[in-house]
């Protein structure tokens, strides 16, 4: 006997046993911050961030994200010289000027009643998540911290989720991962993820 099909030929799921978060944008109100300091970086260069700009670097690691910029800023510099002036910037300010997004402590609360396996799915650093993280009260929350140094290629690629799944010891298509970018859904539904 076959497990029934849904529409568009897929089995359906049963509820997830464990659930993964996307960082920037989703958890923390980053991107306000980084569409700020971007604005400073470029305007330093006589160009303005635009809509294309942010879209094409979200949910991207560093290493693919401001390679992006450079290209649509129509710039001709190091790649690590402005990811260095974007980080110190971004660092100045962010201890006060990044917060939870509304509604996450609670949401959280929930999961743990449940007791649902939780991890954080970035392309972000390890320091800069674990300084978020801990910032806020919430690496303890988390079983697994999963950035961009665990990983060789970034999202949309679907490794970060596929490697999330192993460490939580369940099936991705038995993981409920939160995003919020573009690239960050395609990896989710490559991961075979809910």
């Amino acid at each position: 006997m076959t497990a029934p099909r849904q529409e568009g030929g897929r089995t359906p799921r049963g509820p997830a046993v464990a659930v993964v978060f996307d960082l920037d944008g989703l958890m923390f109100d980053t991107e306000a911050l980084f569409h700020r300091v971007a604005g400073v970086v470029l305007g330093r260069r006589g160009k303005s961030f635009t809509h294309e700009m942010m879209q094409a670097m979200l949910g991207r690691r560093a290493a693919e994200a401001i390679p992006a910029l450079l290209k649509l800023a129509g710039l001709d510099e190091s790649p690590e010289d402005l990811l260095a002036e974007t980080r110190s910037l971004f660092h100045e300010e962010m201890d006060s000027a990044v917060h939870p997004t509304p509604g996450l402590f609670h949401l959280l609360d929930v999961l743990d009643r449940r007791g649902l396996p939780l991890a954080v799915a970035t392309s972000s650093g390890r320091s800069y998540a674990e300084r978020l993280l801990g910032g806020h009260g919430l690496r303890g929350r988390f079983h697994q911290l999963l950035t961009a140094e665990d990983v060789t290629q970034g999202k949309p690629h679907p490794e970060i989720y596929r490697k999330a799944a192993a460490r939580l010891g369940v099936e991705p298509r038995d993981m409920l991962a939160l995003e919020d970018s573009p690239a960050g859904i395609s990896a989710v539904r490559a991961a075979g993820a809910i």
